[in-house]
């Protein structure tokens, strides 16, 4: 997929766990899970910018856009 999903690094930087965000988000764990893990195929503008609220970042911080070479 090339869409890139940061919230893990994020996460460190902000010395916060899943657990916590979790909790300030009022996301489940699993749900933010396949999110950490990439393995989500959207995400709700609002649930992003909860995120973003409680991690102070920008978007940009958490999706980032590879593009897939073909050889």
């Amino acid at each position: 997929m090339p869409v890139i999903i940061n919230l893990d690094v994020m996460m460190a930087k902000r010395k916060m766990s899943l657990n916590e965000l979790s909790e300030k988000v009022g996301i489940t764990l699993s749900n933010l899970s396949i999110l950490k893990t990439g393995k989500a195929k959207a995400i709700r503008f609002s649930t992003l910018e909860l995120i973003c609220e409680v991690l102070e970042c920008q978007p940009g911080d958490l999706l980032e856009y590879r593009k897939i070479l073909n050889n």
